[in-house]
C-alpha cells in the first residue's frame, strides 16, 4: 500500500525521463510509436493507482468527459495564437477533483486534441506540460492562495508562461542540442514570449469570467455522482 501511495511522483519522474529519451535518442519516424508507449506506461500506472483508490467507474467516466471537453475546446481556437481554453478546463477540473485527476485530464486532453490538430514529437511534451498544470492546481486545492481570486488568476497567468517554456525546452533539446548555450535559450524563449503572454492572458480572462461557474458545475456533478477525490 505504501508503494501505491508513491505512484504519482513516480509517474511524473518516469514521464519526464521518457520524454527526454524520446526527444534526444529516437528518430522522428518513430515518434508515434514512442508516444503510444509513453502513454501506455503512464496511464498504466495511473489506472493501477485508480484501482487501489476510491475512484469508481463513474469517476473514470467523469474524468474522460472532462478530458474530452478540454480537448475539443482547443480546436475552435487553434487559429488564434496562444489562446488555450484547454488550460482553463484543466485548471478548474483539477481544483475540484484533485492533482491526480488533474494530471490525467491534462495529459489525455493533449493527446486527444492532437488527433484533430496533428500528432508529432511535441505531443508527449504537451501531455506532460498540461498534465503538470493539472497536477499543480490539484495539489493547491483547498489552500488559501488558490481559493483567493488573486491567487488563482496569478497562478493561471504564470502557467501560461510555464507551459510555453516546457514546450520551448523540447524544441531546443530536439533541434539545438549541439548548441545548448545561454544565448540559444534566451533567443528562443524571448521569441515565444508574445505567444506565452497570450496564453497567460487567456487563462486570466477565462478564469475571471467563467471560473466560479465552472467550478460550481463540476462540484455539483461530483457530489451528484458520489465521486470522491
Amino acid at each position: 500500500m505504501v508503494i501505491i501511495k508513491k505512484i504519482s511522483p513516480l509517474i511524473i519522474f518516469l514521464f519526464l525521463l521518457l520524454i527526454f529519451a524520446f526527444t534526444i535518442l529516437v528518430s522522428d519516424r518513430l515518434y508515434l510509436w514512442v508516444s503510444l508507449l509513453i502513454m501506455a506506461l503512464t496511464f498504466g500506472l495511473f489506472f493501477l493507482k485508480f484501482e487501489r483508490s476510491t475512484l469508481n467507474a463513474r469517476a473514470i467516466v467523469f474524468i474522460s468527459v472532462l478530458s474530452g471537453i478540454a480537448a475539443i475546446s482547443r480546436v475552435p481556437f487553434a487559429a488564434i495564437p496562444g489562446v488555450q481554453p484547454t488550460s482553463f478546463v484543466i485548471i478548474v477540473s483539477a481544483l475540484v477533483l484533485g492533482k491526480e485527476s488533474g494530471f490525467m485530464i491534462g495529459a489525455v486532453a493533449a493527446l486527444v486534441s492532437n488527433m484533430f490538430l496533428g500528432q508529432g514529437p511535441w505531443t508527449p511534451w504537451q501531455m506532460f506540460a498540461w498534465g503538470m498544470m493539472g497536477y499543480f492546481f490539484g495539489a493547491l486545492k483547498g489552500t488559501k492562495w488558490i481559493q483567493s481570486k488573486a491567487g488563482l488568476l496569478i497562478s493561471g497567468f504564470l502557467w501560461g508562461f510555464l507551459f510555453g517554456w516546457i514546450m520551448n525546452l523540447w524544441f531546443i533539446l530536439a533541434f539545438y542540442y549541439e548548441e545548448l548555450t545561454l544565448k540559444t535559450f534566451l533567443l528562443y524563449f524571448t521569441g515565444s514570449a508574445l505567444f506565452d503572454f497570450y496564453h497567460a492572458i487567456s487563462n486570466v480572462i477565462f478564469l475571471a469570467l467563467f471560473g466560479t461557474t465552472w467550478i460550481k458545475i463540476i462540484t455539483r456533478f461530483q457530489r451528484k455522482w458520489g465521486i470522491l477525490n
